[in-house]
């Protein structure tokens, strides 16, 4: 009969052998789950490029893509890099963007030069500088989506982990507006568009559950915590207009203010919400773009901008729609896969296009901006079109034949 201590010896290295196993298991497959969606992610999205990219443009030769060739671009002052949206203000000055490091700044087109015009946090140590600024968003804070009241001047900025915030027309430090609706913390906060008859402020969330420097996260594991909401300042009230949405991203009024569009980047929809006593919180999908959607903006005739950051294909599509694949590799894999996406992007490359709607959400213009990686923004201002990127060191402006 074996000694008890002999029993004991003998089984430890077992033990420890079979938690290896385990351990290693997790990491191969958490490690071949991360590379399977790499490589859906990019090469299937490069794949379609000579292919059909819309649903409606098959039978329509005149919603061909048009390339652009000629276009100014403007270096981000300081090195910053991402200058997601755009806007102006009353006057028409501008434009106003905000960069990777919290600042907005402002374009003073008779020097040709970018000023300094906003923070959106009052922690500004080693907040300036050039390159990706990821590791100091929470501190420096991040604006994504502005809008100027033309009434009061001021300009509401939707700060990725600022919340809601607002700064009058001088700049300077921002002020909170909104940091939570029914008691849950706005995660990542993202686009935002006034009612200039009303005041009322609508913006996203795109998640409670994933901040945005954890972005693609939220996207392949199929997060739906995200929110539309509004801020009424006469009431100094925010609520919910639409939840459970996955990644919604950018937001349009309508001109006559009967409906907003809206956008889920997750699943590349295109959504309007009526807003018409008759019809009021009814919503409608209007179509599914063939890339994923970010910012909306309406131009002065009453139709719609769309910045499609990249292209889908049908091996994606399939990923995201089985999002236990994305739940593994957001739970096992040890590294960040927002920035090994970032690096592999850089290696590949991924160009944007711009979407023209009517001002029904119908599509009738495609624009490829085949030189430029991951619009975020296609911006019409008097006759040009200001596009923006949340990853670039630069804007591009180009003269639009077809702007009002």
């Amino acid at each position: 009969m074996q000694p008890q201590y002999f029993y004991k010896i003998m089984t430890t290295p077992i033990v420890f052998q079979a938690k290896a196993m385990t351990t290693n298991l997790i990491i191969s497959t958490a490690f071949l789950a991360l590379v399977v969606s790499i490589l859906l992610l990019y090469f299937d999205a490069i794949s379609i490029q000579d292919s059909n990219i819309h649903q409606e443009f098959k039978n329509d030769t005149s919603l061909v893509p048009n390339k652009i060739h000629d276009a100014v671009v403007l270096p981000m002052p300081g090195g910053a890099v991402g200058p997601e949206s755009f806007t102006f203000d009353s006057r028409g000055g501008g434009p106003y963007t905000g960069v990777s490091d919290g600042r907005i700044i402002r374009w003073q087109a008779n020097e040709s030069r970018w000023v300094d015009f906003a923070v959106t946090s009052p922690k500004r140590d080693g907040c300036v500088g050039g390159g990706d600024q990821s590791e100091m968003e929470h501190i420096c804070g991040r604006p994504l989506g502005l809008c100027f009241n033309v009434k009061t001047g001021g300009l509401y900025i939707a700060d990725a982990y600022m919340g809601l915030v607002y700064v009058g027309p001088n700049g300077g430090l921002s002020r909170p507006i909104v940091k939570e609706v029914n008691g849950i913390g706005l995660g990542f906060t993202n686009s935002v568009d006034v009612d200039q008859s009303t005041g009322v402020v609508y913006f996203t969330d795109s998640s409670t559950r994933f901040q945005r420097r954890k972005f693609v996260s939220a996207i392949i594991s199929g997060d739906d915590t995200g929110r539309l909401m509004k801020f009424d300042p006469r009431t100094r009230k925010a609520s919910v207009l639409v939840n459970n949405l996955k990644f919604p991203n950018g937001v349009a009024l309508s001109r006559s203010g009967d409906f907003l569009l809206f956008v889920e980047t997750t699943t590349c929809k295109l959504y309007k919400l009526w807003l018409t006593p008759a019809r009021y919180g009814e919503v409608e999908v209007v179509t599914e773009f063939f890339g994923f959607p970010d910012n909306i903006k309406r131009n002065r005739n009453g139709e719609f901008w769309v910045g499609i950051n990249s292209r889908r294909g049908k091996l994606l599509q399939c990923l995201i729609s089985q999002p236990w694949i994305g739940n593994a590799v957001v739970r096992f894999v040890p590294w960040d896969v927002t920035r090994l996406r970032s690096y592999w992007a850089g290696l590949v490359g991924r160009n944007g296009m711009g979407v023209r709607l009517d001002r029904n959400g119908n599509v009738v213009e495609v624009l490829d901006f085949h030189r430029w990686k991951e619009v975020s923004e296609v911006h019409e201002e008097e006759g040009s079109l200001w596009i923006g990127s949340v990853v670039m060191p630069f804007s591009i402006t180009h003269k639009f034949p077809n702007s009002i």
